[in-house]
């Protein structure tokens, strides 16, 4: 079993940037690829980004590449999301999800999820 917890959201600025920090307990961390969705209201959940066990492989959604970057520092258990640029489109919850497995851009191969983070973007 190993619990997410998403922290750093809250309310930015067109244009402004937002950390968002994912930490993990209860098993091994650098066993897990990590990924990284958000859901808007009204809208089905969406591929943000998504990174290798060792942080070597990375992938992100053509609507964040260029703004969004992802890392992990295994020592502490942690997934980041740092978010530059950020649109009113950016608003959602994010959520962190872990995967036993190599990187993917599909929600169904992640067996573990935080409980999410708003963040909102006003314009």
């Amino acid at each position: 079993q190993v619990q997410l917890v998403e922290s750093g959201g809250g309310l930015v600025q067109t244009g402004g940037s937002r950390r968002l920090s994912c930490a993990a307990s209860g098993h091994t961390f650098n066993n897990y690829a990590m990924g990284w969705f958000r859901q808007a209201p009204g809208k089905e959940r969406e591929f943000v980004g998504t990174i290798s066990r060792s942080g070597a492989t990375i992938y992100y959604a053509d609507s964040v590449k260029g703004r969004f970057t992802i890392s992990r520092d295994n020592a502490k258990n942690t997934v980041y999301l740092q978010m530059n640029s950020l649109k009113p489109e950016d608003t959602a919850v994010y959520y962190c999800a872990a995967r036993a497995a190599g990187t993917s851009m599909y929600p169904g191969g992640y067996i573990y999820w935080g409980q999410g983070t708003q963040v909102t973007v006003s314009s």
